[in-house]
């Protein structure tokens, strides 16, 4: 997260700081609630980042995975996680217009949209 608040107009960074974040909050279970948990600070860096690289297919992607991994679960800790991720929402779906040949965006995209609901 830090790295992706030095270097924001870095796309190489954007994307592989997302992945990262992705597969951080992969999972289930007491640890991988708690990852998820701490994963919810980078929320604003995953949407930062969206906005600043909306042409690039890559950072879309693992973008609208991270947000699909962190949102999801049960309970209310799964909640509060969705809530604060359904900001990111209108950014899932230019991703997904932006991108209509790519498979990944489509893919986690439509994961996203479904978490997010």
């Amino acid at each position: 997260v830090a790295a992706m608040r030095a270097h924001p107009a870095d796309a190489d960074v954007q994307q592989r700081a997302c992945t990262v974040l992705c597969n951080i909050a992969n999972g289930a279970g007491a640890q991988a609630e708690a990852r998820k948990q701490a994963a919810v600070d980078a929320l604003p860096p995953i949407v930062v980042a969206m906005r600043a690289h909306p042409a690039n297919a890559g950072v879309q992607q693992q973008a609208c995975s991270a947000l699909c991994n962190i949102a999801k679960g049960a309970g209310a800790q799964a909640e509060a996680r969705k809530q604060a991720a359904v900001s990111a929402l209108p950014l899932v779906v230019a991703a997904m217009r932006a991108h209509p040949a790519s498979a990944g965006v489509q893919q986690w995209g439509q994961y996203a949209l479904r978490r997010l609901e």
